[in-house]
C-alpha cells in the first residue's frame, strides 16, 4: 500500500517512471523550484507545492493529446493518495480542462508553468548557456520576439502572472532567482 503522505522521493519517482526527456524533466524540475520559493511567500507548505509543480506534467510524454494530458495524471495521483489540492491543481493548469484557477496554489502552478520555459531559452541562447547571469530584462526583450521559443505561449505567460496576482517582470526575476537555486540540476549553471 502506498504511504498516506507521498514525498517528494516518491513524486520524483512515479515522475521518472513516466518521464524519460531530459529537457521534460528539468522543465518539471524547474516548475518544482520556483513553486518551492513562492510557497513560503503565500505561508503555505513548500513540500506540497514544489511536488504539484514536479508533478503538473507527469503523463505529458506518454499523453499529449490534451483531453488525456492531467487526466490521466489526476487517475495516477489519485491511485496513490496524492492530496487532493496537488491533483485539482494539476488538472486546472491545462486550460483544456476548462476548470476555474481558484486556490493559490492553482494559480501559482499556471503562472510558473510557462514562464520557466521561457527563462530557460532565453538562458540557453547566451553565449555561456547559462543562467547565473541572465538578466530580467534579457528575458522580457526576449518574450516580445514572437520568433524565439515559439512554444512558449505568451497570453498563458502574462494571464498567469495578472491571476496570481504578480507583477511580470518581479515574476520573472522571482522565477530565474528559484531556477539558479538549482542550475546545476538545470544544466544551466
Amino acid at each position: 500500500m502506498e504511504p498516506a503522505h507521498p514525498t517528494r522521493t516518491d513524486a520524483w519517482n512515479l515522475m521518472t517512471e513516466h518521464v524519460k526527456q531530459d529537457s521534460l524533466r528539468k522543465h518539471m524540475l524547474s516548475v518544482e523550484a520556483v513553486m518551492r520559493a513562492y510557497a513560503p511567500k503565500y505561508s503555505e507548505d513548500q513540500d506540497l507545492w514544489g511536488i504539484t509543480g514536479l508533478l503538473h506534467d507527469c503523463d505529458y510524454e506518454e499523453f499529449p493529446d490534451l483531453r488525456q494530458h492531467t487526466q490521466i495524471a489526476a487517475d495516477w495521483l489519485r491511485s496513490r493518495n496524492y492530496d487532493s489540492r496537488i491533483i485539482q491543481a494539476i488538472l486546472a493548469h491545462n486550460d483544456a480542462n476548462n476548470l476555474p484557477r481558484s486556490t493559490p496554489l492553482e494559480k501559482a502552478l499556471y503562472a510558473c508553468d510557462e514562464i520557466t520555459g521561457l527563462v530557460t531559452a532565453a538562458a540557453l541562447v547566451r553565449p555561456d548557456k547559462s543562467i547565473m547571469s541572465l538578466e530580467t530584462a534579457s528575458v522580457r526583450k526576449k518574450m516580445k520576439d514572437k520568433a524565439f521559443a515559439r512554444g512558449v505561449n505568451r497570453e498563458d505567460v502574462i494571464r498567469g502572472a495578472e491571476d496570481f496576482g504578480v507583477d511580470l517582470t518581479e515574476h520573472i526575476s522571482f522565477v530565474i532567482a528559484a531556477m539558479q537555486s538549482i542550475a546545476p540540476e538545470l544544466g544551466l549553471e
